[in-house]
């Protein structure tokens, strides 16, 4: 392939076959070629005799004389289509343009190797051609109405010497251009244009061929896109050498210009405004100028949108073309004149209000007596608006019982007035607003009480909802035009303006209510002077000095002012310099008592001591509180947290104010003995599976106690961490009574706890894991027997964490694993020998014959 590669050139397989008169073109291309990519052409001619020189693309002088004139005026001019290929253009070819044109390119090869020019015939006809419209006259006019049919025709004939064959296309011009419509392929295929496709598979579109030559363009439904002017176009192919079919001429006749006359449906009236009860009147018009016989078939519609389409509106009423109309009561349907068609609603509703259209169909009769659907539109909706009735009535609000004092009745009475145009269609309810006073310019909200709705159901507000269901909120109607409002016991936060407004609800056809006005009363203002209320509270320590373990005794002695006859509720709390997470305020909760002396245990956690504080009663004023046996940690600031209750509606109580007491501190002087706590281990680093031993040492400072004196609780924990970065974990506890608590593990190592002296407790860790590593401490809390026999608790002592590490033996993890594969690879080799040795000697034996060879000398090169 790489010798035979060379220069080729190409032009288009002859002969061409051209009619005269018509533009020419010739592609010329080259391939395969070296040097530059822009490769230079030129063209020769010749009629069986030498080749005459036509042009060319890089010598301006390369023109002969004779072709000079040609393509100075440019009917004989050279087109670069790319680098490598040109195309020879000759407009208005002439019977003495047939001949041999030959493609030329000089060589830029660095060899001589392939073809540098190419010849194709080019044939000249002669044209034949003729097109022209039905019984040859021109262009006619047709007016039509929308949904009709017509036909039109044109004559198309070739007398050419050659085997040519027509298409034949029907174009529309609606615009500035042409468009197609329908074609009779030179291949005998019809294609629908753009468009009309749906209207060809359909046979609203057909083209049909009759005699004399004559194509046919039959269209069916007429509808306004099929306005404008028609034309014939049809172009003449021949088949050329190469077997594709090359289009040699094209020629076209104007044959109709056809109009269109819409059909529309409009509603004879605009947007339309009626009162409630009154007529609704639309006339629906039919636009045509069809002059034949036809009938209508007429729907009407009804939205509540304007954009709804036809499955979502509703249909109120139709009528079929034989004028049967479909029953309703209230709504009829009625044929004006030829092309009207009137809508009568009686006694329109507020809920007519929307937005009606209609719908028209035209049907024309047909020859074998069945009726055809020719167009149907639908109108542009209108909106109509019904007007509602209000009734003319007035609201007035007066208090018939107002508060002087707290938990004093209030009533209000909203009543009707100056009512007319109050049918028995009209109903009224009631609802209750309540805004609340404020002494600065701030804008209030007002808050819904209550509210009825057409059935006279109370809905309650957020407010009031439990009052009411409590009975301490009555809504009443008194009368039919009186609604009342009572608060049986009213309170401070009851005070503030009150409004009621009253709602008219008219009945609809369907019997359903709806709201038609809403009138608002003037607010009625509920306030009464009321004093502050004052609580005085005083805390006093019974006994100045104590030590721990005796009672501790404090009094709380409340007085009031301005609350009819209180009752108190009594909180004691105490406030820690050291308090646990549970109480991140400092503050503890001990113990209550509220007004109906009820006592509680609030935040008090101490089991050993549930009995060991009480909370009584000692005057209407004065409580006591006494906390037994206390302990160091009891140390801290302890007050009283009193609340004053007023007695409210229905035997409930409210709360009127609070007080909080002076501080009672309580201090204990440290005279005991000091602690400390450390940890110790004699080896720190372990292998897997052996013993780790921790000691966690008590010793003491100061005064000396006897060991019976003296109890430890000692919890050991555990930080799986260098750093100490991470939770603490419970590994085991030992209390003062010697009971052990493990936490529960997930390896396989075990531990035990376990005291070996009075101040010595050691931890042990049984089967080391690579998880048992990690900072180990011990808290410790220490107990001391006081002298009258009292075990007091100390403040826990937390030692210095110490770390584990667990190392792994590394000759006793692999002797196992090492052993077992040493073994395998063994038994699994020699079992590999026995099987090749077997198979050598009994299954895969095979006699091989061994052929005899010939011993020859070599022959020397002489005698060869």
């Amino acid at each position: 392939l790489a010798f035979c590669r060379g220069r080729v050139v190409r032009v288009p397989k002859g002969p061409l076959i051209r009619v005269v008169g018509t533009e020419v073109v010739i592609p010329c291309s080259v391939s395969d070629y070296d040097g530059p990519s822009e490769q230079n052409f030129d063209w020769e001619f010749s009629r069986e005799t030498d080749f005459v020189r036509i042009v060319s693309t890089w010598d301006s002088t390369f023109t002969s004389e004779e072709y000079q004139n040609r393509v100075g005026s440019g009917d004989i001019k050279l087109r670069r289509s790319s680098n490598d290929a040109v195309e020879l253009v000759i407009r208005n070819i002439q019977p003495t343009d047939q001949g041999i044109y030959k493609c030329t390119t000089p060589s830029t090869d660095a060899t001589v190797q392939g073809n540098y020019d190419a010849e194709v015939q080019v044939k000249v006809i002669s044209d034949g051609l003729s097109v022209s419209g039905s019984k040859g006259r021109s262009s006619v006019s047709l007016r039509l109405s929308e949904g009709d049919s017509f036909k039109l025709r044109c004559s198309a004939i070739t007398t050419s010497p050659e085997h040519t064959h027509l298409h034949v296309t029907w174009q529309i011009k609606s615009g500035l251009t042409w468009r197609d419509i329908l074609s009779l392929t030179h291949e005998g295929k019809f294609q629908p244009g753009p468009g009309y496709e749906e209207r060809y598979r359909n046979g609203d579109i057909r083209l049909d061929t009759g005699a004399n030559d004559t194509y046919r363009l039959s269209v069916s439904q007429a509808s306004s896109v099929d306005g404008g002017a028609y034309r014939c176009l049809v172009s003449e192919w021949v088949r050329g050498a190469d077997s594709f079919w090359q289009k040699i001429q094209e020629k076209s006749v104007e044959i109709a210009s056809v109009a269109i006359q819409r059909t529309d449906v409009v509603i004879s009236t605009s947007n339309v405004s009626v009162t409630e009860r009154d007529s609704l009147d639309l006339t629906c018009n039919i636009t045509t100028d069809r002059s034949g016989i036809f009938q209508a078939e007429v729907v009407w519609y009804f939205s509540l949108s304007p954009d709804d389409t036809l499955s979502d509106a509703q249909v109120l009423l139709s009528m079929d073309r034989d004028s049967v109309v479909s029953d309703s009561t209230l709504i009829s349907l009625s044929h004006v004149d030829r092309n009207s068609y009137r809508l009568l609603v009686r006694d329109v509703d507020v809920e007519d209000s929307g937005y009606y259209f209609c719908q028209a169909a035209v049907w024309v009769p047909l020859h074998n007596g069945s009726w055809h659907k020719v167009v149907e539109r639908t109108s542009a909706p209108v909106g109509v608006v019904v007007t509602a009735l209000e009734p003319d009535y007035e609201v007035f609000l007066n208090a018939s019982r107002t508060p002087k004092f707290s938990d004093d009745p209030t009533e209000l009475n909203c009543r009707i007035t100056n009512a007319e145009d109050t049918e028995a269609n009209i109903r009224f309810t009631v609802s209750w607003y309540y805004r609340q006073r404020l002494r600065s310019d701030d804008v209030v909200t007002e808050e819904l009480l209550a509210t009825m709705d057409a059935d006279w159901t109370l809905l309650l507000g957020d407010r009031s909802r439990e009052r009411i269901q409590n009975g301490e909120i009555i809504f009443s109607k008194r009368a039919v035009d009186t609604f009342s409002l009572r608060i049986q016991w009213t309170s401070e936060s009851d005070r503030g303006d009150y409004f009621c407004v009253i709602s008219a609800w008219s009945r609809h056809r369907n019997n359903s209510w709806v709201k038609s006005k809403d009138v608002t009363s003037a607010s009625v203002s509920i306030f009464w002077a009321t004093q502050d209320y004052t609580l005085t509270v005083e805390a006093v320590k019974l006994k100045p000095f104590f030590v721990a373990g005796h009672t501790f005794e404090m009094t709380c002695k409340v007085s009031s002012k301005n609350i009819k006859t209180p009752r108190y509720s009594v909180l004691i709390t105490a406030e820690k310099p050291l308090t646990d997470q549970s109480n991140p305020n400092g503050t503890t909760r001990i113990i209550s008592l509220n007004q109906d002396s009820v006592v509680r245990l609030e935040d008090w956690t101490d089991q050993t001591r549930v009995d060991g504080v009480v909370l009584e009663k000692v005057q209407e004023n004065e409580f006591r509180y006494r906390m037994y046996q206390t302990q160091i940690s009891d140390a801290g600031l302890y007050r009283c947290v009193v609340t004053a209750w007023s007695p409210g509606g229905g035997g409930m109580w409210r709360e009127a104010v609070n007080g909080l007491s002076n501080p009672i501190q309580i201090d204990f002087q440290m005279s005991g003995p000091v602690f400390n706590v450390s940890v110790h281990s004699d080896n720190l680093t372990v292998y897997q599976g052996e013993l780790a031993d921790l000691l966690c040492i008590v010793t003491t400072e100061g005064m000396a106690l006897e060991p019976d004196d003296m109890s430890f609780d000692v919890s050991w924990f555990a930080v799986r961490s260098f750093a100490l970065d991470r939770e603490p974990v419970l590994l085991a506890s030992l209390d003062r009574r010697g009971i052990v608590m493990q936490s529960r593990r997930n390896g396989s190592s075990d531990l035990s706890l376990e005291r070996i002296s009075p101040l010595e407790f050691r931890l042990r860790v049984h089967g080391c894991e690579d998880h048992d590593f990690g900072n180990h401490y011990c808290i410790v809390t220490p107990w001391v027997r006081s002298a009258t026999g009292v075990w007091q608790q100390e403040p826990d002592i937390k030692a210095k964490p110490v770390f584990l590490s667990v190392k792994m033996d590394v000759l006793n993890a692999f002797k196992y694993p090492l052993l077992i594969g040493i073994g395998l690879a063994t038994v699994i080799g020699l079992l590999s020998c026995l099987i090749g040795y077997c198979s050598s000697h009994w299954c895969c034996k095979k006699e091989v014959q061994e052929t005899r060879r010939e011993r020859r000398r070599l022959m020397s090169m002489e005698m060869d």
